[in-house]
């Protein structure tokens, strides 16, 4: 499994914007980028029962509005909002937290444009994590769906949770992270409470992180 990390991952736009949510701190991370296919391709792709496991997990459950959803291994919540082909939003609950998704397709050219935003309540995880802790996952099954929209082959799981372990998936955690530090910076934060906060989400997903320390979460 090869993957060119430094395309990939400058493929992505990505942005951090805080405010409030219910009355609460609220934070969310954003992520951008152009794929080479249909909206309508797309879509399928993204919401297809069928399709998802071939570049993301495998799902259960009711894939429509109001319906119930299970990532497996990973999270569950409720589906919120859907508007074939354009946009789908859902609860993201995971580890006994709960969060937000909102998916957004859009034609540009003959390409289809995928905007993700992920939104938390800041408590005490995002306090020691930053975006990262969401933001590296959501890179990596950018990254996955890049890889199938281009080629038409199924992520082997198995591969792919080596090659995490590899210098090439250390790498793309470490730039990953690192990206997610200046979108940090860029919403206001403070640089080295943000540098912070990416050094332990890039030594978690390096497998570098002591077993003592919290699980940062993640969107893939």
């Amino acid at each position: 499994m090869q993957i060119d990390v430094a395309r990939v991952l400058g493929l992505v736009t990505r942005s951090v914007t805080n405010f409030e949510k219910d009355g609460k701190a609220a934070s969310a991370v954003t992520l951008t980028r152009l794929y080479d296919t249909s909206v309508d391709d797309l879509w399928d792709a993204v919401t297809s029962r069928e399709r998802i496991p071939r570049w993301f997990a495998a799902v259960e459950g009711d894939l429509r509005l109001g319906g119930r959803y299970q990532v497996k291994g990973n999270a569950g919540g409720t589906i919120t909002a859907c508007t074939p082909p354009t946009h789908f939003a859902a609860t993201w609950e995971f580890g006994g937290a709960i969060s937000w998704i909102d998916v957004k397709l859009a034609a540009e050219r003959q390409q289809a444009r995928l905007t993700l935003e992920h939104t938390a309540i800041i408590e005490d995880h995002w306090n020691q994590f930053g975006p990262g802790a969401v933001g590296v996952g959501w890179d990596l099954a950018l990254a996955g769906l890049d890889r199938y929209v281009a080629s038409g082959a199924s992520v082997d799981h198995e591969t792919a949770e080596a090659w995490m372990g590899s210098p090439e998936g250390k790498d793309f955690m470490t730039t990953s992270g690192e990206s997610w530090r200046a979108a940090h910076v860029a919403s206001g934060v403070d640089p080295g409470e943000a540098k912070q906060r990416s050094d332990r989400t890039i030594a978690f997903y390096r497998g570098e992180m002591p077993p003592d320390i919290a699980h940062p979460g993640t969107g893939s």
